[in-house]
């Protein structure tokens, strides 16, 4: 395989992208690429995601400042998902001001949240004063 046009994109254009940290291993977030997220992703060095939500790109950090340094990038065995191994620029992944996305753990027949909030979301985006 040596074109993005073998990766096997679904019905709307997009692939899963497993975000990983590349010091720590941790799992910080699944997003989602089109060809033109990955493009850039690979010309850049940083991530770039497609934001389904928006329906746009979405430079990973353009308003936070929580930027992802892109170090290895992989597909899986059947060509349909992406794993970004990462150096996260600050101590923030999610949107929720956490380090990382998977921040809610089933444990005993409940769902609960094991992460902190590092910074609140307001402060993040300029909702908040500091």
């Amino acid at each position: 395989m040596d074109k993005l046009s073998d990766l096997q994109w679904n019905e709307d254009g997009l692939l899963p992208v497993i975000t990983q940290s590349w010091s720590s291993g941790e799992i910080l977030m699944l997003a989602w690429m089109n060809r033109e997220a990955l493009e850039c992703t690979i010309s850049e060095g940083f991530a770039v995601y497609w934001s389904r939500s928006r329906g746009k790109l979405w430079h990973k950090g353009e308003q936070s400042g929580f930027v992802q340094h892109v170090r290895e990038l992989r597909t899986d065995c059947d060509l349909d998902t992406i794993l970004i191994k990462v150096d996260q620029v600050g101590e923030i992944s999610c949107h929720t001001g956490r380090a990382h996305c998977f921040f809610w753990l089933y444990s005993e027949n409940k769902w609960e949240i094991d992460a902190p909030v590092i910074k609140s979301p307001e402060k993040i985006y300029g909702n908040e004063n500091e």
